[in-house]
């Protein structure tokens, strides 16, 4: 176990990953020649797979791998299970939890390492001080079993794969074929998620059981891709089908109102003959006139050669369609229009439309055309109808006729696509995940090698070193359930390359840890802020949100999330799922906000009168309102925060600003003294010496001699009574004095202090101590390291090594074993070299690393007072809201009062939500933010890291479809 201190390896272990106990694992067989590690593997019988008690398969209900005879295929016939489970209430259903399946897989991979013996023993605990160690391992892989191989690497979730191909083009790997074949499968997968959610159909998101064990054979997939193929060419065949007899049906719909309409038009027209008959009598008048309706084609018997254009046209489209007639005709037309009452569908668009129904009379065949070209360049559809009265109206039975069949066969073709669709949703869930699953796993044996041979696939990736004896157990289950006689190998390799991070982390941590990586991921095995963080982070917000009130709301929510997390995880929405995600943060926010309210004796602006004042106010009887009453102690001291007394007094402000700038500084120092703290730990843990000696050292000792002597000065000064008197009533000490100037005439007069503003004996000599030992520490931090590594440098050129040997070479395994590993191979990249020692580039480095931490010490230390600012504002915001709604409300008295109070309450709590709990404490949040990542990373976080990204189903199956 790595070295630290008793209190935070206590607090590491509390706040350690939940994600199952550790078991022992299998130890590494290593020998002098080879650090080759075979997996155990024993042969079965071929003709069908055997089911070992110790397989994934007994984490559930196994499932049954028929002979290559068999006609059923269990990946497809999941009908019946999935049919039998929908008589249940869709409110029972179990969703499939892709983590929680990992995790078992896991537990039960771990059970079988630590049933076969020999453990492996580490050097340190799994713990959230520090990253989990890891280790470069390389996998050599049969290719007859590297497929159910790679699946159950994925189950697993614990390798994350290096790309051994990075020059070869990704349409040139050996699967880009697999690839594409279940890129075609998914898009129809797709295809159908998108018609069923049109068709409202609910798809069950629980898997079976028999569903979660292994991989399917290649002649599953096979039945699989003719089902989806079949499923398609059915389903667009219905699509087409109901599309086309749609369109018709709403044709004919439109075709019956056209009917109607014009023998309405013509009837009427036919009844009037005599009024179109002198109006056609006198040449100067047009066709186009103020009667109501028009001449027919009836009137060819007295003559007349008229035409007629009969038709549907969006009622939007219509003035304009009238106009461009007009102009383009000047008026040598009749024309009628009837709107059509119900909503058509347009068959073309397939969108609901109003319509109306227009008959137009004109004379000539080219006037005739050029009216059809307007009208269909509008949108509109034409239908001609029969001059004969007796032929319109048999056409308008038949078009009766017909709809009612149309009728009758679009109800049948949607009930027989619903059907279809409903044994689509069926098997939908278990198809996407054997896809996605399936899909993966080619992605990742993409990346790896094939042997000279071509027998074996050669595979390498980081994974936790307490992890290997459980990926050994998993390529065992592999080999065993496969019945192959040739076993899986594993290596683990020594390596210069830096390992990925991972932090387990459980519900609880991993918001506070979001917090960490969204600044920088941790250089490996370096301290991890995350665990400080969940105290410190809720606690500075408290410090600028006191209020019990507030406190209590923020809590209130924090609490229902927690008890509601299950129910709420499956909201999609991009803003709730950040508020979800800090649950934990919110609720451990509002515990503390109900603390520091109570320090501050503030309840939405209100005193909480909980013990015995300590102050007493003499008010006399006849008290005019005006005259300043000085309260006087009673000798009783408070016992718990701030007086209630304060509240109200014309010096409260003046008090809290004090009281709450100075509490700001020392909190500041504290967190950023701690922050120095931990480059003593990374620096023991990296074994540099030189990093404790030439930086942890002269940092705390600066940061000390000046602002901790600030602190101390703050503390002694509150535990000095400055206004004592003798027995003759004469002062003790001189007025308080100024901790500002103090510190000032600390630079411009070291050594020296005026009597009236002395805090204590000797105080110049000390101070003057302290800034010369603070001036010392700058040119310690500045020359002392570079010089160092160059004395380390030419000491290594010496000796003939090229470059110093602090960066050797890492192997990934406890000390125990260290002496083993001499067969180890050697994992480097072609081409990838140290950078040589330059010892102008370190002296600049650390001249800019000095200048940087000595400002940054005043700066940080200024920055910090946001605490008080903000708590201030909060405060005050709080009282202003307050006495301008239900301070306000109170000076009305009977119904009014009543209704002013009511009315001022809803407003006030309203206002509290929004603006004192949802603003501020956004505002408060993000400040606490930056001083994590600006005053107290910087100390000592490089987050110079990049993330551990295991192949794992379970991230793969969580991810969300790509609009």
């Amino acid at each position: 176990m790595k070295p630290r201190s008793f209190i935070i390896q206590r607090i590491a272990r509390f706040f350690r990953s939940s994600g199952g106990e550790y078991l022992p694992l299998d130890s590494l067989r290593r020998t002098s020649t080879s650090s080759q590690i075979p997996v155990d593997a024993h042969a079965t019988s071929t003709s069908s797979v055997a089911s070992r008690s110790t397989s994934p398969g007994a984490l559930t209900s196994r499932l049954r791998t028929t002979s290559s005879n068999s006609n059923s295929n269990p990946f497809i016939d999941a009908s019946d299970e999935f049919i039998n489970a929908s008589t249940s209430s869709a409110n029972h259903e179990t969703r499939f939890d892709p983590f929680q399946h990992q995790q078992e897989v896991r537990n039960l991979h771990r059970s079988s390492s630590s049933s076969r013996g020999g453990a492996r023993d580490v050097s340190s605990e799994s713990t959230f001080f520090r990253s989990e160690e890891m280790s470069l391992i390389q996998l050599y892989i049969p290719a007859e079993v590297a497929q159910p191989t790679v699946s159950e690497l994925g189950e697993l979730g614990m390798i994350q794969f290096r790309d051994l191909n990075p020059d070869v083009n990704a349409f040139q790997r050996a699967f880009v074929n697999e690839i594409r074949r279940f890129d075609e499968m998914e898009r129809q997968l797709r295809f159908f998620t998108s018609q069923i959610g049109k068709a409202g159909i609910h798809v069950r998101t629980s898997l079976p059981s028999s569903y979660l064990t292994h991989p399917p054979s290649r002649q599953e997939l096979d039945e699989i891709e003719a089902r989806l193929c079949e499923h398609e060419n059915r389903l667009l065949q219905l699509n087409s089908s109901h599309d086309s007899i749609q369109r018709q049906y709403w044709e004919l719909v439109e075709q019956r109102h056209v009917l109607r309409e014009a023998a309405y038009f013509l009837e009427e027209a036919s009844s009037r003959q005599d009024e179109v008959r002198r109006s056609l009598d006198e040449p100067d008048v047009r066709l186009l006139d103020d009667l109501e309706t028009g001449p027919s084609q009836e009137a060819n018997g007295l003559g007349l050669a008229l035409g007629n254009v009969t038709g549907v046209i969006p009622r939007t489209k219509l003035q304009i369609f009238e106009r461009i007639l007009w102009r383009t005709l000047r008026g040598n037309l009749y024309m009628n229009t009837a709107d059509i009452d119900e909503p058509v569908v347009d068959p073309s668009k397939e969108t609901t439309v109003e319509k109306c129904v227009f008959i137009i009379f004109v004379h000539g065949q080219e006037i005739l055309a050029k009216i059809k070209k307007i009208a269909e360049s509008l949108g509109s559809t034409l239908y001609p109808i029969d001059s004969s009265a007796s032929k319109r109206q048999e056409a308008l039975q038949d078009v009766s006729r017909h709809i009612e069949e149309f009728d009758s066969v679009l109800l049948n073709t949607a009930q027989t696509r619903h059907q279809e669709l409903l044994r689509i949703s069926v098997n939908m869930t278990v198809w996407m995940t054997i896809v996605k699953k399936e899909k993966a796993t080619y992605h990742a044996m993409n990346q790896f090698n094939h042997d000279s041979n071509r027998k074996y696939l050669i595979a390498e990736g980081w994974c936790p070193t307490k992890e290997i004896g459980t990926i050994q157990a998993a390529l065992r289950a592999v080999t065993e359930r496969s019945g192959s006689t040739v076993p899986s190998i594993l290596h683990e390799l020594r390596t210069h390359k830096e390992p990925p991070t991972f932090h387990k982390t459980n519900k609880f941590t991993a918001g506070f840890q979001a917090i960490v990586d969204a600044y920088g991921m941790a250089r490996y095995r370096e301290v991890n802020p995350g665990l400080f963080t969940i105290i410190s982070f809720p606690f500075l917000f408290a410090v600028m949100f006191g209020d019990v009130g507030h406190g209590i709301l923020v809590l209130l929510l924090g609490i229902y999330l927690v008890l509601n997390e299950r129910k709420l995880a499956n909201i999609d929405s991009e803003m709730f799922g950040m508020v979800y995600g800090g649950r934990y943060i919110i609720l451990l926010m509002g515990a503390f906000s109900i603390f520091t309210g109570m320090m501050y004796n503030d309840m939405f602006s209100r005193a909480l009168p909980f013990f015995q004042s300590g102050w007493k106010f003499n008010i006399p009887e006849d008290y005019d309102g005006k005259t300043v009453i000085v309260a006087e102690p009673t000798g009783y001291t408070y016992p718990f925060g701030i007086d209630y007394a304060w509240h109200g007094t014309e010096n409260y402000l003046l008090f809290t600003n004090s009281y709450k700038m100075k509490m700001s500084v020392i909190l500041g120092v504290i967190h950023m003294s701690f922050g120095i703290c931990m480059v003593y730990y990374n620096a023991k843990f990296d074994r540099k010496p030189i990093e404790i000696i030439g930086g942890f050292i002269p940092q705390f000792m600066f940061m000390q001699c000046l602002f901790g002597y600030l602190v101390m000065m703050i503390l002694y000064k509150w535990t000095i009574n400055w206004f004592e008197t003798d027995a003759a009533g004469q002062a003790l000490r001189n007025s308080p004095p100024s901790l500002l100037n103090t510190m000032i005439y600390m630079f411009l007069s070291p050594g020296s202090v005026n009597e009236g503003d002395k805090l204590y004996p000797g105080q110049g000599f000390i101070q003057g101590l302290l800034v010369l030992v603070a001036f010392i520490c700058i040119p310690w931090m500045l020359f002392m390291k570079p010089y160092y590594l160059k004395h380390e440098h030419c000491k290594a050129r010496g000796m003939g090594y090229h470059q110093p040997s602090e960066n050797h070479v890492r192997i990934s395994t406890d000390s125990s074993h260290t002496g083993e590993a001499g067969g180890a191979v050697v994992a480097e990249e072609d081409g990838e070299h140290e950078e040589e020692f330059e010892f102008s580039e370190e002296l600049i480095h650390q001249v800019i690393h000095t200048i940087d931490f000595c400002l940054g010490c005043i700066s940080n230390t200024a920055s910090y007072l946001r605490l008080w600012a903000l708590s201030l504002a909060h405060a005050q915001l709080s009282e202003v809201l307050w006495t301008m709604t239900l301070g306000m409300a109170w000076g009305f008295t009977g119904r009014i009062g009543v209704f002013m109070t009511i009315v001022m309450f809803a407003m006030w709590f309203c206002l509290t939500i929004f603006i004192l709990c949802g603003m501020e404490g956004l505002s408060a949040f993000l400040h606490a933010l930056r001083l994590h990542w600006v005053e107290f990373n910087n100390k000592f976080y490089q987050g110079t890291g990049y993330p551990f990204e295991p192949f794992s189903f379970a991230v793969v199956l969580s991810e969300k479809e790509s609009s």
